[in-house]
C-alpha cells in the first residue's frame, strides 16, 4: 500500500512509520519536516499535500495540538487551538482526502485516553478527542467507494512517560508495540467506524 502518515516524525509517528515502511510505501508529512510539509489547521495546505502525494491507499494522522491548562485560565481562543488543529484538522484530512483515496482505502485518526478518562488541565483536549470519536462513528456511514475510517485512542505511551507521567498518576504506560498494533489493525484490517482503544489500566 501507499500510506501517507501525517505527523510521521513525532514521538508515536516515527515508530508507526518505521513499522509500516517494512512492507509498504510510506510518505511522511509534517509541519516542519518530512517528504511533504503540511499545516493541518489550513485547508489549502492540506489540499496541496494531497496533490503532492497523489492517489493513496491509506491516510494516517498522528498530529494535532490542543491546549492543556486550568479551565479557569482558558479563554475562548485557547479552546480554538484544539478545535482548529486536532479536531477540524483531522476532519479536513478526511473531507479533502477522500478525493485522493483509492477505492477501498482507509483513514486512521488519532486521539487519546482523555476522551474517556480526563485528568486535570485537559478540558480542551478531552473535548476535542470526544468530538473526533463521534465524527468517526458518524462519517463511516457516509464514506463512498468502500472507504473505511477508524480512530486509535492510546493511553500514556512508554516513549512519552518522562514528559507526561506527572499528569497521569497511576496510569500504566502503554508499550509502543501495542500502540503500533492499533494502527495496523485500522490500516491492514477491515473494520470501520471503530474507536481502537489502547488502554490497559481502565
Amino acid at each position: 500500500m501507499k500510506i501517507l502518515i501525517i505527523g510521521g516524525n513525532g514521538t508515536i509517528g516515527k515508530t508507526v512509520s518505521s513499522h509500516f515502511s517494512k512492507k509498504h510505501d510510506v510518505l511522511i508529512a509534517g509541519r516542519h519536516s518530512g517528504d511533504i510539509t503540511v499545516d493541518i489547521t489550513d485547508s489549502q495546505s492540506i489540499e496541496s499535500m494531497f496533490k503532492s502525494a497523489g492517489k493513496i491507499d491509506a491516510v494516517v494522522c498522528i498530529a494535532g495540538d490542543a491546549k492543556w491548562a486550568a479551565f479557569d485560565s482558558m479563554s475562548e481562543e485557547d479552546f480554538y487551538i484544539g478545535l482548529k488543529s486536532k479536531l477540524m484538522g483531522q476532519v479536513n484530512l478526511v473531507r479533502i482526502g477522500r478525493e485522493y483515496l483509492n477505492a477501498g482505502g482507509s483513514f486512521t485518526l488519532s486521539t487519546g485516553i482523555l476522551a474517556d478518562y480526563p485528568v486535570d488541565f485537559t478540558t480542551s483536549a478531552a473535548m476535542v478527542n470526544g468530538g473526533i470519536h463521534s465524527f468517526v462513528k458518524a462519517v463511516c456511514l457516509e464514506l463512498k467507494n468502500g472507504a473505511r475510517i477508524n480512530v486509535v485512542s492510546s493511553g500514556l505511551v512508554e516513549d512519552a512517560v518522562e514528559k507526561y507521567e506527572a499528569y497521569f498518576p497511576g496510569h500504566n504506560p502503554i508499550p509502543m508495540k501495542k500502540v503500533i498494533n492499533g494502527y495496523v489493525k485500522s490500516v491492514e484490517g477491515k473494520s470501520t467506524g471503530e474507536i481502537i482503544r489502547m488502554y490497559d489500566n481502565c
